[in-house]
């Protein structure tokens, strides 16, 4: 049996992100877990534009190429991990548009999240964030990777990011959360 897809959704998109380099991080993590196959959507490439589709995502009448490749994307996916600033006290417009596109490809799997910001380490977002995926069907894990003052643990350019021993701790928890929930969620979705 295959290992559940584990679809690391990267929700900043600002040119100057801090986004970029904990998600390598945690792919990196993720991937030496081993229990979960990993993928990327970095909404930064992917360019979804703000909600256009004509109809309600729960009909499935996709009008546009990227809304149907975004939708296969999030269909072969068994979970997620959000990885989320924390924009003015709440979550990124990018990363809720995202979420807003479908509806039935995100229902019945779990989904994690890894949060970054100044002392508040991203947790209003994640609050924010879990209003939405519950009304989605998704279903939220406990463990979840807050990192305080991400700008003290990032280099210089941008480009790589260094976690504390107990952010690090709190990766595996998530993974190992998501790789027991993923193959008990699927069974729901049969």
């Amino acid at each position: 049996m295959s290992n559940p897809v584990l679809q690391v959704i990267v929700c900043s998109t600002r040119p100057t992100r801090v986004g970029k380099s904990v998600a390598d991080w945690f792919i990196e993590t993720a991937r030496a877990h081993g229990g979960l196959d990993v993928e990327v959507a970095d909404l930064a490439e992917i360019q979804l534009p703000l909600l256009d589709e004509p109809h309600h995502p729960a009909m499935q009448q996709y009008q546009h190429e990227h809304t149907k490749q975004w939708a296969q994307r999030i269909a072969r996916s068994d979970a997620y991990v959000l990885v989320t600033p924390e924009y003015n006290y709440g979550l990124p417009a990018a990363g809720k548009n995202a979420l807003d596109y479908l509806w039935h490809e995100w229902g019945m799997k779990p989904v994690g999240f890894v949060s970054y910001g100044g002392m508040s380490a991203g947790i209003r977002s994640v609050q924010m964030f879990k209003e939405v995926v519950t009304t989605l069907r998704m279903y939220p894990m406990s463990a979840t990777v807050s990192i305080p003052n991400v700008a003290e643990h990032v280099s210089e350019d941008r480009t790589t990011f260094t976690p504390t021993d107990i952010v690090t701790e709190s990766a595996t928890a998530l993974l190992d959360e998501l790789a027991k929930t993923a193959p008990v969620m699927a069974q729901l979705r049969d």
